[in-house]
């Protein structure tokens, strides 16, 4: 029996049918057999002949610990006893044990079990059991039927083995085994060898194109080996997919027996006579009911009393605090009401207001949100006679969502009085002198005037207009002195500040003419001539940005001294206030938009090596070597010394238009097309001190007074804003900054209106230039 045993064992290990075969595994070491064969002592039959075995997680695992981490399993030897395998042939043998022969002699390990009187050897033909794991072939229909008997009487002995009677570690976590070249041990202590997967993807697809049995293979995660599921388990498979019941034969909606019915039979289920208690009252009923009766004298308990079937409504909010700032009944506003119905909406207006059939047709044309009613008036001659309204539903559809979808806010009005804010500025009349007036009026250019320059003793004024002059004119008497023409548009004007230089700059085109007017006194005039023509030129010409070159005798007699020619168009020239340098703007990209020329060594530089921007205009600081220069949407300050950045300033606006530069120093206003005037401070910070915006077109130009407190914009929409600009001596206090007169003279040309504006150096006059080929001089 015991060697029955033992073969049906050896048979449901190691012949399963629908395995694939597999190669000789690698003979494990004897060193690393983790399993520990024990002899059992004594000489009873029921322990003769078995082996029992240590088995637990592989050696080295942390979970193999002490003695109390061993499982003890019991295992038969692979023994047969004389007899039982008689008519088996030694390849029939192998495959029924599945076991291999690889040298190793258990007779020799246990001398013990050759006492006592079991040989491993009789019955196998002289082949010795190892540890090695064998896959068997094809097995025979007695070998599958001793693996069948063998199955049967293991699940009766050992029940821990019922998910795979190969591998024995029980439910130890197979993730312990991921380090280790085995997954586990059989009924005989020996390792399981996990098989070698050496197969890529293309053996796999090329597996799955040409085995027909791949769609039912799947892998045992217990032995590592592929499995061919049979035909009841595949359908077995389907049935749980479906999620119908394992068992096919089971009939979920059999008929259910009706034990007992529900109709009055003749015969009682139970014939059982009654039981005398059934009779007699019960002595714990009673207790009960006396104690009930006891509790309702109490009063412990109060009789049900009628419900009351009206509805109850809860306040929500009821619990609320509300003192609370977020009470929600601290702020409520009561909806707005409908205003009521008017003389338009009877069924019987008045005739005046029924609509004609013109106003019926522009009504209907008119957008929804244009009509001044959404209806139109109609006459009725009886009530009875009205039609039901059509947007009844709509108009109250709208009035809901108009409840609880427009946001009411109660907002808490604060008495203050409207003089409070308003800044506390003085009066204009205590910050005269200023100019208030139209003085006179400068008429001779034909066309629009877009600059002009006063001299340094405000005694002339010179005007540089597109039709290609450039007129020089006495303040005073507004008498033009001269004209001077220049063939072309006249971009700008610059007087030489220097009092003892006469000179004139003119922008025209490409170049810019350096002009003596002749006019004041004849020393000066002679002594510029002297210094113009005292210039040696050098025998080898430097390289030069700008070329500059004499005029000729008849240009000479025309006022005309010095040429510079720059190639591309210049729109700005101004002096520096020595009289010896002045800075251009010329209408080109890159890092030669502004030069600096110097009159004495007619020299021309260009100061950048790299462009920042559009230049819109240039400035030099009255007291300190900086330059200033205005691109579209900043201010940069350049020390000419360091050759440095000094500060980069922010106007905020879209496009500078015009810049200028307190005499002082510390304060710059510039002007932008978007009709802002926005004022520097130097010493605060990159930001606007003040932003104002009291013009209503794009700014011009913009001027600061050199002795009066005064600076001035013009605009195209034809006015001349003067504001009184203090800039006080202590720090600490800001600059104040008031407009004290509008002033308006210029008629607007083409859409233009004052293009320039200047102040009279010694005198609190304004000139300015507009569209309308006039110069004017306000007083």
């Amino acid at each position: 029996m015991a060697g029955a045993r033992g073969a049906g064992r050896a048979a449901a290990t190691g012949a399963r049918p629908g395995k694939r075969p597999r190669g000789p595994e690698p003979e494990p070491e004897p060193e690393e057999v983790t399993g520990e064969r024990v002899r059992a002592a004594g000489s009873g039959g029921g322990a003769r002949g078995r082996t029992w075995w240590l088995v637990g997680p592989p050696r080295g695992h942390p979970a193999r610990g002490g003695p109390g981490n061993l499982c003890l399993a019991c295992a038969p030897a692979p023994s047969l006893q004389d007899g039982s395998d008689s008519g088996l042939s030694e390849s029939e043998e192998s495959v029924f044990s599945g076991l291999e022969d690889s040298g190793s002699d258990s007779s020799e390990d246990d001398p013990a079990e050759s006492e006592d009187g079991v040989n491993s050897d009789e019955g196998h033909g002289g082949m010795e059991t190892t540890g090695q794991q064998v896959q068997a072939g094809t097995p025979s229909p007695r070998t599958e039927a001793a693996s069948v008997q063998g199955c049967e009487e293991y699940a009766e002995e050992d029940s821990s083995d019922e998910e795979d009677i190969r591998n024995t570690v029980g439910n130890v976590p197979l993730e312990w085994y991921d380090d280790f070249p085995h997954v586990g041990y059989d009924l005989d202590g020996r390792r399981i060898y996990k098989p070698l997967r050496t197969r890529d993807e293309l053996d796999q697809f090329l597996d799955k194109m040409d085995n027909p049995d791949y769609w039912r293979t799947v892998q045992d995660r217990m032995t590592g080996h592929d499995v061919r599921l049979t035909d009841e388990q595949v359908a077995l498979v389907r049935r749980l997919q479906r999620g119908q019941f394992g068992d096919g034969s089971f009939d979920p909606y059999e008929p259910a027996v009706d034990f007992f019915s529900g109709d009055l039979m003749i015969h009682p289920v139970t014939n059982r006579p009654a039981d005398k208690r059934s009779f007699i009252p019960s002595l714990v009923e009673k207790e009960k009911v006396s104690r009930m009766v006891h509790a309702i004298k109490m009063g412990w308990i109060q009789p049900h009393r009628p419900r009351d079937r009206t509805p109850s409504f809860y306040d929500l909010w009821a619990q609320e605090d509300p003192d609370a700032v977020l009470g929600r009944h601290k702020m409520h506003v009561p909806a707005p009401k409908l205003a009521l119905p008017g003389h338009a909406e009877s069924y019987n207006p008045p005739p005046e207001y029924l609509p004609s059939e013109e106003e019926r047709l522009a009504w209907q044309q008119q957008e929804l949100g244009e009509r001044k009613l959404n209806f139109l008036p109609r006459k009725f001659p009886s009530l009875r006679a009205v039609p039901a309204y059509g947007r009844f539903i709509q108009e109250r559809f709208e009035r809901c969502l108009d409840l609880y979808l427009c946001p009411r806010q109660r907002k808490m009005r604060v008495n203050v009085d409207p003089e409070d804010l308003i800044p506390k500025l003085p009066r204009p009349r205590d910050l005269q002198p200023f100019p208030t007036c139209q003085a006179l009026v400068y008429r001779g250019h034909s066309d629009l005037v877009r600059c002009l320059s006063v001299s340094p003793d405000g005694q002339w004024l010179a005007s540089g207009s597109d039709d290609g002059s450039v007129r020089l004119w006495e303040v005073v008497t507004a008498r033009c002195m001269r004209t001077v023409p220049v063939g072309g548009v006249v971009r700008s004007v610059a007087w030489n500040p220097h009092p003892t230089i006469c000179l004139v700059a003119v922008a025209v085109e490409d170049s810019v003419l350096l002009l003596n007017p002749a006019l004041g006194d004849r020393l000066v005039v002679s002594s510029t001539d002297q210094l113009l023509s005292a210039f040696v030129p050098p025998e080898e010409p430097a390289v030069q940005p700008a070329r500059w070159l004499e005029a000729s005798e008849d240009e000479r007699q025309g006022g005309l001294r010095l040429r510079i020619c720059h190639g591309k168009p210049v729109t700005q020239v101004t002096w520096h206030g020595r009289g010896d340098y002045m800075a251009v703007v010329l209408a080109a990209a890159g890092h030669t938009q502004v030069l600096i020329h110097q009159l004495s060594r007619h020299r021309s530089q260009s100061p950048f090596r790299r462009s920042h921007g559009q230049v819109q205009r240039v400035a030099f600081h009255p007291l300190r070597p900086f330059l200033l220069v205005a691109s579209q949407r900043s201010v940069r300050l350049y020390h000419l010394l360091r050759q440095e950045l000094t500060k980069k300033l922010r106007p905020n606006c879209k496009w500078v238009s015009s810049l200028a530069v307190h005499p002082a120093g510390d304060n710059v206003i510039c002007g932008s097309y978007d009709s802002k005037l926005v004022w520097f401070d130097l010493d605060l910070s990159c930001e606007p001190y003040r932003v104002l915006r009291h013009h209503k077109k794009a700014l011009r130009a913009v001027a600061f007074h050199t002795r009066y407190p005064l600076f001035a914009s013009g605009s195209d929409d034809g006015s001349i804003i003067v504001c009184h600009g203090m800039v006080y001596n202590d720090l600490l206090q800001n600059p104040l900054l008031v407009p004290v007169k509008v002033l308006r003279g210029h008629v607007l040309t083409r859409d233009l209106g004052v293009l320039d504006v200047a102040f009279h150096p010694t005198q609190p006059w304004v000139f300015s230039s507009g569209a309308d080929g006039t110069v004017r001089l306000f007083t």
